[in-house]
């Protein structure tokens, strides 16, 4: 297992475990994997992104690669310029994170983030700096029009007589998911849609969508859709109904059969998919697959399968014949597609039956010695073999933040929150 990156890159609080020396140590180990090598790199809106931007291309730089800064774009527009254009890409965000939280996320010549394997490759360049004697160059360039034009031709109706509304929570879609659905015809009104950096993730976007919920109450609109503040994770809002990743992925799954491009008949889940979606998949003979929890891991169990829909809960979705990496905007225009398609809501579309869940974050100061707390492993052994096979239990370590997170699955909700409970207690006393 890699020492710095985590389950999306390497993550942490600005200034603390997330250091400009450190995205320096990052940009010179890429110029000691490929000689001279031509990197892009992108950022969201967070303050500290220029900072971290500069001291990476100059890390680059010093060991004689060339550097392209595209600005303030979604992850998913870092990954589609990347590919067969440049031998790294680099994204400067720390996605659905705080404002103080920064991080870096690595893409190779293909489009799809490095895996576990190549990230410990590249940590062991870390020990040492390489200063090539040749420097490279540094550029900025606006290259977004050529990912709006491949959004735009995702598209496959025209979204005219709809009213759409959309949180870009201060992040990085903050002008183009606007722009886009605006293109495409529809009536589009907007929340934490402005280029703020010290707002960014904060009560907004995919992980608070009160206020998209309530401006599409206000606005009469049709739906919504809620990114992060790296735009490559969406969650959509129909009425009175919020569709997490988990019934985006049923959605499109079925649609993708319908047209028969769901190869192989399968897709890509992760042990939180909920157990209410695998049993609704089956029924229209649709088989998921669950990895560990972490796009990457979802991406690489499509990439050996060959696989062109995975996602997660949180909102990633993979369209993977499309790009190799979660787009929230892509993922918006898809459902667009199958609403315009049917002639449905995203209530009507969305058939399944979840089976309760219970999420609980806990703060704590080590998680992986919490983790690997035997009273705590023996404790939950115990609540899960009270429970099989009418529920689940998932306890991990959050891959970017200092949070142990429990999940509890459970036909019914109330022994699901008694059970989350105990094991939360039970936590914080280890």
């Amino acid at each position: 297992m890699a020492n710095f990156f985590g389950t999306d890159g390497i993550r942490g609080v600005f200034g603390q475990n997330l250091t400009p020396a450190l995205a320096q140590t990052v940009g010179n180990a890429l110029s000691q994997i490929v000689d001279r090598p031509k990197i892009l790199i992108g950022s969201d809106t967070r303050l500290s992104s220029d900072i971290l931007k500069s001291a990476l291309a100059s890390g680059v730089m010093l060991g004689g690669g060339d550097v392209v800064d595209v600005g303030i774009v979604p992850t998913a527009c870092v990954a589609f310029l990347t590919k067969n254009n440049f031998d790294f890409g680099v994204m400067i965000s720390a996605s659905h994170n705080p404002p103080n939280y920064n991080g870096i996320k690595v893409f190779l010549k293909s489009g799809r983030k490095m895996n576990d394997e190549e990230e410990i490759l590249l940590e062991r360049y870390f020990s040492s700096t390489f200063d090539s004697g040749r420097y490279g160059t540094y550029k900025q360039k606006n290259l977004t029009k050529k990912y709006t034009d491949f959004l735009l031709s995702n598209a496959q109706h025209n979204l005219s007589g709809l009213t759409i509304c959309l949180d870009a929570s201060f992040g990085a879609s903050f002008k183009i998911a606007p722009k886009i659905f605006r293109q495409l015809g529809a009536k589009v009104f907007t929340t934490a849609c402005k280029n703020r950096g010290d707002k960014i993730n904060e009560n907004c976007g995919s992980l608070h969508i009160e206020n998209l919920q309530n401006l599409i109450k206000k606005k009469n609109a049709d739906f919504g859709f809620a990114f992060d503040g790296d735009a490559d994770r969406v969650i959509a809002v129909s009425g009175d109904e919020v569709f997490d990743g988990d019934k985006i992925l049923y959605i499109l799954a079925k649609k993708l059969k319908n047209e028969n491009k769901l190869f192989a008949n399968t897709v890509v889940g992760t042990s939180h998919t909920n157990s209410g979606i695998l049993s609704a998949l089956n029924k229209h003979k649709i088989n998921l697959i669950r990895t560990d929890i972490g796009d990457k891991y979802v991406i690489d169990a499509m990439e050996k399968m060959n696989l062109l829909l995975g996602g997660e809960q949180s909102g990633h979705i993979i369209l993977r014949d499309k790009i190799g990496t979660g787009d929230g905007i892509l993922t918006a225009i898809e459902l667009s597609n199958a609403i315009c398609q049917e002639g449905k809501t995203l209530g009507e579309l969305f058939d399944a039956k979840l089976l309760p869940q219970e999420n609980i974050n806990i703060v704590v100061n080590d998680k992986i010695k919490v983790l690997n707390n035997e009273k705590l492993k023996e404790f939950v052994a115990s609540k899960m073999q009270d429970i099989s096979p009418a529920g689940r239990i998932l306890v991990r370590a959050s891959g970017t933040e200092n949070k142990i997170r429990v999940m509890v699955e459970h036909s019914s909700l109330c022994k699901a929150k008694k059970l989350a409970r105990e094991i939360k207690k039970m936590v914080e006393r280890v």
